[in-house]
C-alpha cells in the first residue's frame, strides 16, 4: 500500500528547512501546511493540539507506529523519528547513533539558540543592545570554530552524513546575519558548500519560498509584536 503524505505544519525558518531536508532526502511523500507566523497562526488551538510550545515545525504522520496516526513536535524530535520510521539518516548502531546524537543535541541546545538571539539582536530589536550584539555574535563565532575543528578530519560532523548536519545546515545559511564570514572556517565552508550542493537540500530549502514574498519580519512592526515578548498569558 502507498504510503501516504505525512503532513508538514511549516514556515521557511531554520528549523523547519530541517525537517524538508530530512523528507526530501528520504524521499517522504509530505504535504506542506502553512503556519504563519507572522500572523500568529501558530496560536490557533488546532495546531497547539499538535505543537503545545505554539512552535513549528510539526507533522502529523498518517502512517505511524501501529498503522495509527502520530504527530510529532520539536525540529530535533522529528528528526529521530523520521530517522527511525525509515531507517535512513540516523544509525542504528550505537555508537554510530551517539555519534549524532551528540551534534544534533549540540545544534538544538547551541547553535540554534545562539544564532538566533544573533538573529534578534542584530535586525530585530527596536533598540540596538551593544552587549547583546557584541555576546551573542560572538558566541556564534565560537560555535562556528567548534565546527570548522570537527570537520577538519571528516565530511560530515558524525561522520556518514545524517540528520546532524541537517540540523545544523539551516542555521548556518544566513551566516551573514549572524556577523560572521565563512571564509574564516575553510572546513566549516567547505561542509557548507558540499551540503548546499546536494540535490535533495538544494530543493529543500526552496520549499515555501513563495511565502515569503510579502515576509519582512525587520521592519514589520505588527508581525514583531505576534512574535516577540509572549509570556504565559499572551
Amino acid at each position: 500500500m502507498a504510503q501516504r503524505p505525512i503532513d508538514l505544519h511549516y514556515w521557511p525558518t531554520p528549523n523547519g528547512i530541517k525537517i524538508t531536508i530530512m523528507l526530501e532526502e528520504c524521499g517522504l511523500p509530505y504535504e506542506v501546511r502553512p503556519v504563519n507566523i507572522a500572523k500568529g497562526e501558530q496560536f490557533r488551538p488546532e495546531f497547539l493540539a499538535i505543537s503545545p510550545n505554539n512552535r513549528m515545525p510539526a507533522i502529523v504522520d498518517p502512517d505511524g507506529p501501529g498503522g495509527q496516526p502520530i504527530s510529532v513536535f520539536e525540529s530535533g524530535a522529528i528528526l529521530q523519528y523520521l530517522g527511525r520510521k525509515t531507517g535512513k539518516f540516523y544509525p542504528a548502531d550505537e555508537r554510530g547513533r551517539v555519534e549524532a546524537e551528540q551534534w544534533l543535541f549540540w545544534q538544538m541546545g547551541g547553535l540554534g539558540p545562539m544564532a538566533g538571539q544573533a538573529h534578534h539582536f542584530r535586525q530585530y530589536a527596536p533598540e540596538k543592545v551593544p552587549y547583546a550584539v557584541d555576546r551573542y555574535t560572538k558566541e556564534c563565532n565560537r560555535l562556528y570554530g567548534v565546527m570548522n575543528r570537527r570537520l577538519a578530519d571528516r565530511e560530515y560532523l558524525a561522520g556518514a552524513y545524517s540528520i546532524a548536519d541537517m540540523a545544523s545546515f539551516p542555521w548556518v545559511r544566513p551566516h551573514q546575519n549572524q556577523g560572521q564570514d565563512l571564509a574564516e572556517f575553510p572546513n566549516l565552508n567547505a561542509w557548507f558548500r558540499r551540503m548546499a550542493s546536494r540535490p535533495a537540500v538544494a530543493k529543500a530549502v526552496l520549499v515555501g519560498a513563495d511565502l515569503r514574498k510579502n515576509y519582512d519580519l525587520a521592519n514589520d512592526k505588527e508581525a514583531q509584536k505576534v512574535m516577540f515578548g509572549q509570556t504565559a498569558r499572551k
